[in-house]
């Protein structure tokens, strides 16, 4: 069953704090609710689904659903990390299309910044099937991006400057946005004189730890065009989870190198049709790649793809993460996939900062990857268009 045109995205928030020491987790996710309800111009009352994951406090959907007051006759926790908020979305519109609910309430919080989260791969912990395997040599989220950096640099001849331009490219955006944590422009020079973390990712490679969230409102069409708002259509999108695969990894491939051409496939477009991108920015490798297997340019062609401002929006032929993204705005409880949504939502509604807004702009993509490259991960993609 397609979804394309079955369902619209009618309200979207994100959180305006980027630390929060005196609210709870559930808090978070209420106020983000709350936001993206007002945005929509809906209440409480209408929200008949509701879809968190991972970060969502306590018994998951069960706990949020009693938290929140709401009464659901669709509930969705599913999990791949970064990636679950834009696959929620492919799930709402899913449900909808089906008649299981009419608006879905997706939300998304946490305080890592405020805990002093500490990146240790999911391999690393207790009770992993990987952890005989894996533990041993130590992983951390860095290294496990790291290592496919370094075989994409084996692989390609990609540079550590062509990767800084990912951050340089961000750092124009994020200089526009009031909430943004880093909001200072920065060149290649200054990425390639920060601190080696894990070679070859420098400090300024890497995403901003934060807290905050953010919240997307999933309705019905009819109901999305009923209300006083720009009408935003989920046009396409696919999800998939890629592991080790017996041994057989490419370091150097995503799954979104699946997701991608099954959600242009749906979408009935193509990658040169989209004209914003909101693309996952853990680390500045994970854009590179995920460029390559969204199929903006062929694979091994992604540092020189977006080397030279070609990311830059009103500069470049692909503006991305125009709110600064993972690498420069906000990365909310460790995952940033329903802020990738939300920018997108707000270009296509022409609500993006007028010094970074694309002109005209009716068709946008949003990419997630949740997990680490190096090893397994979920990816998610969605098409969204303007009604």
């Amino acid at each position: 069953m397609t979804i394309k045109g079955k369902a619209c995205i009618a309200g979207a928030f994100e959180h305006p704090l980027r630390k929060a020491p005196d609210k709870t987790t559930a808090e978070l996710h209420a106020e983000c609710a709350r936001g993206a309800l007002a945005d929509a111009g809906l209440d409480w009352r209408d929200v008949d689904g509701y879809f968190c994951a991972g970060d969502a406090p306590g018994f998951g959907m069960v706990s949020m659903v009693d938290y929140l007051g709401l009464r659901c006759r669709h509930v969705d926790n599913s999990e791949t990390g970064g990636s679950s908020y834009l696959m929620h979305v492919r799930h709402a519109a899913q449900a909808i299309a089906a008649g299981h609910c009419n608006v879905a309430l997706i939300t998304l919080a946490g305080r890592p910044r405020s805990e002093a989260a500490q990146g240790v791969a999911a391999s690393a912990r207790p009770n992993v099937p990987d952890v005989p395997f894996e533990a041993p040599y130590a992983p951390v989220t860095i290294n496990t991006y790291a290592v496919a950096a370094m075989r994409h640099m084996h692989e390609f001849g990609t540079t550590a400057e062509q990767l800084a331009w990912v951050k340089v490219a961000a750092s124009h955006h994020a200089q526009h946005n009031p909430h943004a944590m880093l909001r200072e422009v920065v060149t290649v020079e200054d990425v390639l004189a920060s601190p080696m973390l894990s070679d070859p990712l420098h400090k300024l490679d890497c995403c901003v730890v934060s807290d905050g969230g953010g919240a997307l409102i999933v309705t019905r069409p009819e109901i999305a065009r009923s209300l006083k708002r720009p009408v935003v259509t989920v046009l396409g999108a696919a999800e998939t989870v890629r592991g080790q695969q017996g041994g057989k990894v490419d370091l150097t491939t995503s799954g979104t190198a699946r997701t991608g051409p099954e959600a242009f496939a749906e979408a009935g477009v193509t990658p040169a049709d989209i004209q914003y991108a909101s693309i996952y920015d853990s680390f500045t490798i994970t854009v590179v790649i995920q460029l390559e297997d969204l199929g903006f340019c062929r694979k091994g062609e992604g540092g020189r793809f977006v080397a030279d401002g070609n990311l830059i929006s009103g500069v470049g032929r692909l503006p991305f993460n125009t709110d600064g993204g993972g690498l420069c705005n906000n990365h909310p409880s460790n995952r940033g996939g329903i802020t990738k949504v939300i920018e997108a939502v707000r270009q296509l509604r022409g609500e993006a900062h007028p010094a970074v807004q694309v002109k005209n702009c009716a068709l946008a993509l949003a990419n997630g990857t949740g997990g680490f490259l190096g090893t397994r991960h979920g990816s998610a993609t969605l098409i969204l268009g303007r009604e």
